[in-house]
This record gives structure tokens, sequence and C-alpha cells, in this order.
């Protein structure tokens, strides 16, 4: 069985892709303590990985106008010389990279066309979605002989904010005057397109009855393309509208603050979760999007699916039939209210 001494992981997608593979680098450390792991990360999510006692290194995917840059990644990778690596998310180029960067074992999926490129082929299909995006990364390490059993309570997955960044956002809450003495909820309505959202109405809806019932802070965020939808969710003054302030370091140091998280299917949501606070999301019935597979893996959470019965769900028909209108603002605020019991109570949940 193969003994890895010094492993890349290439995750070169998206937030929440990268949050579920964080726990990797810690079971990898379990079983072989000396083994220097190396992430190869976008150069926008290389700050998940920064504050990982679990990760030795991070290198950022060379890359000039959104186009990878072929020969300067082999360049740069074959300085490190790695013995092993695991593309968890595999694409021809990135595989290829791989493939002339003079690494010995080479681990990824069995089931593409260009598969050969890897010598160690792990055969699952994960677009079935026969368990959590989570399960299925760790579950490759079985190349390394290691059968780590993981769940919602035992699962680790090591993230933090810097402290420039918790520094950053401590000093915006004084100058916004934001006590943290109140529990804060942040709500995120948008998404980056990977599933169908929750309509945006219903968030106001939502946003509405928390500000009317409820003591707790407001806080709405989004990236730079999501002011204008997020600025439909200003329902009174008292709502706190930061998206497009922030980077996602700070935006890590910003949802370690609150207390719950609200948003459709999308990487924000997964920091919540693996930050250990209470997430509501809204996922659609679509197979590759069920949150089965792509759920935040915590038991901190409430997770809401359309009522209404369909098969065979796609994009194109769930937004035909409005899907995600029949998840109600009530139902959602009902647990909402669950959760903010729990934190004054200072309690725990099971869900």
């Amino acid at each position: 069985m193969m003994q890895p001494k010094n492993l890349l992981i290439v995750r070169t997608d998206r937030i929440g892709d990268v949050i579920l593979s964080l726990p990797v680098a810690r079971i990898v450390k379990k079983y072989f303590p000396q083994c220097k792991v190396t992430f190869l990360l976008k150069e926008y999510t290389n700050c998940l990985a920064l504050q990982n006692p679990y990760i030795d290194q991070v290198i950022v995917l060379k890359e000039k106008n959104g186009k990878i840059l072929f020969k300067e990644n082999i360049k740069e990778i074959l300085k490190y010389k790695f013995d092993s690596s695991i593309i968890v998310y595999p694409t021809f180029i990135t595989a290829l990279i791989i493939f002339f960067s003079n690494i010995k074992s080479r681990i990824g999926t069995g089931y593409r066309w260009y598969s050969f490129l890897f010598n160690k082929k792990v055969y699952e299909h994960r677009k079935f979605a026969e368990k959590h995006e989570l399960e299925f990364n760790i579950s490759m390490l079985k190349v390394f002989g290691i059968n780590e059993e993981v769940n919602q309570e035992n699962i680790e997955f090591n993230l933090a904010p810097t402290v420039e960044s918790k520094n950053s956002i401590e000093k915006f809450f004084a100058e916004e005057n934001i006590s943290v003495e109140k529990p804060i909820v942040i709500i995120h309505p948008g998404s980056g397109g990977s599933a169908v959202d929750w309509p945006i109405d219903n968030f106001q809806k939502l946003v509405k009855l928390i500000s009317s019932q409820t003591d707790l802070t407001i806080i709405i965020t989004g990236n730079s393309n999501e002011i204008s939808i997020c600025k439909q969710l200003e329902v009174t003054s008292e709502i706190k509208n930061f998206s497009g302030k922030f980077s996602l370091s700070e935006l890590i140091a910003l949802i370690d603050k609150c207390d719950i998280f609200i948003s459709n299917s999308t990487g924000p949501l997964h920091i919540a979760a693996a930050l250990g606070k209470y997430v509501i999301g809204f996922y659609p019935k679509i197979t590759s999007c069920l949150p089965q597979r792509w759920g935040p893996y915590t038991k901190r959470k409430f997770i809401f699916t359309p009522q209404i019965n369909c098969s065979n769900c796609t994009k194109k028909q769930c937004k035909e039939l409005d899907c995600m209108s029949s998840i109600k603002p009530e139902e959602v605020f009902n647990q909402l209210k669950k959760a903010y019991q729990l934190i004054l109570n200072n309690g725990e949940i099971d869900v």
C-alpha cells in the first residue's frame, strides 16, 4: 500500500468544493503524520486553507484572464517534487498538468475520458448523489489504505479567519455600531448559479418576519454582482446591507461573528457550517444539486426542498414549475425560531 510523504491535493473549483475537501488534510496526517500536505487552489479560494494546521502549504493555480497557464503550472509544481497527488476535482487541463509534473502516484476518477492520465483510479460515480461530496472526497484516500468513517458529528474542517480579517471586521462592527451581545443572522440571497435559488420575494418576506418578530441583528451579504438583489432586502432602516464590501477572507471573519446563516446552495453556506453556525439552506430536487450530496455537513442545519411532487427534476423543469416558491417563508421562520431559542439557551440541536 502506498505511503505518501509529499502529497498534493488538487481542488481548483469553487468555495464550497474546497471547504468540503479540507477535512482530507487532517485525516491524511492522522495516518501519516510525517506526510507534507499541499493544496493546489485558485487564487480566490486560497484563504480557505491558509489557517488550517494540517495543510503545510498552499500553491495558487497560475491563470491569466481566466485561462490556466499550462507550462507555468507544470514548472511551479515540479519544484516541490511531490510523490503523490489526489485530483479531487479533475478537468482535462489539471489532469494533464499533474501528468507532466513528474508525480509518481496520480489519483483520480476512473470515469473520465482522460482517466488514463491517472495511474491510481477511484471508481465512484458522484453524479447519482449516493453519498455526500465530502464523503466522496475522503473515500479517495482508500488508495493509501485509509478507511476513515466520518459523520456530521466527528468531522473537522479546521477553518478559521485570519488575524487581519478578524481585526478588520471588529473595526467595521465598531464603526457600524453593531453589538455582538445580540444574536446575529446573516442572509445571503445570491448564489453562483450552481443550483436553482429561492425567490428573492420569499427572502424579502422572511426578512420582514425576522425584523418584526425577533431581536436578531440582520446582516445581508453578497458579492459585488449581487448588490442589486441584496438591496431589495433592506425592508427597514435597521437592516445592515454589506453586499460587495468584503473580500472572501473578511467574509469568513464576518460569518464567524454570526449565529445563524441563511442562503441558497452556495459556498458561504459551507463556510458557516464549517465554523459551527446554525445554517438554513434552500435546495432544489435536481439530482446533481441534492442536499444529500451538497448540503452543509453539520448537525446544526435546517434544509428546505420544494414541497411539490415531481420526478426526474432538471433546472429547466424546476424553473418552469417555480418549484422553489413552494418553500414558504413562514415555515422557514418557524425553524429559525427554533435555532434562535437554542442560541439563547446555549443549547445543542439534532436535526
